[in-house]
């Protein structure tokens, strides 16, 4: 068949995505109850572009849980749904866009299961826009260090939780 974008030079229909991983001092549990249970309270702390968040659903946090984000990315206001399609505890939680075309998965993989825990991170644009196609490269940049930010963002506030906790289990004692 053909493919019309790219012989009118509109650039790629393929999904944009944005990948980075970083080693995280914290046992995946803890990691998971942070991105997972605490997902509407913490996802504008690791992601200062969600400008709102709101739990469409009732109830704790699960697979199929809804939630409406607002976002200023790049000076650009966006208003999206999105749906909870991967919820396992420790492992892995993805949330799929309801409203637009978007997948963002949390992976976490045990390296010291009481010590340390590689997270990944992705995210993937499933469809660009015809207008937005001449800046496709723009676009790809821009996920790939948003991915870059949003693993070193949740290293640094989960680690920092970690040791003030420490802390202040110490003064106790």
């Amino acid at each position: 068949m053909f493919n019309l974008g790219s012989m009118l030079n509109l650039g790629s229909t393929e999904p944009v995505i944005g990948r980075a991983h970083t080693v995280v001092e914290c046992p995946a549990g803890e990691i998971f109850r942070y991105l997972g249970d605490g997902l509407f309270e913490n996802y504008p702390k690791w992601s200062p572009e969600v400008k709102e968040l709101q739990q469409i659903t009732p109830g704790p946090v699960k697979l199929g849980t809804e939630g409406r984000q607002v976002r200023i990315d790049q000076g650009r206001r966006t208003e999206s749904k999105f749906k909870i399609s991967t919820y396992e505890p420790g492992v892995r939680l993805t949330l799929v866009g309801i409203s637009d075309p978007f997948r963002c998965t949390y992976e976490l993989q045990v390296i010291n299961p009481e010590h340390s825990t590689k997270l990944t991170f992705s995210f993937e644009l499933l469809e660009i826009l015809a207008i937005m196609r001449p800046f496709e490269g723009l676009v790809r940049a821009a996920i790939k260090d948003g991915a870059e930010r949003t693993v070193q963002n949740i290293k640094r506030l989960v680690e920092t939780e970690k040791s003030m906790k420490a802390s202040t289990h110490q003064e106790l004692l």
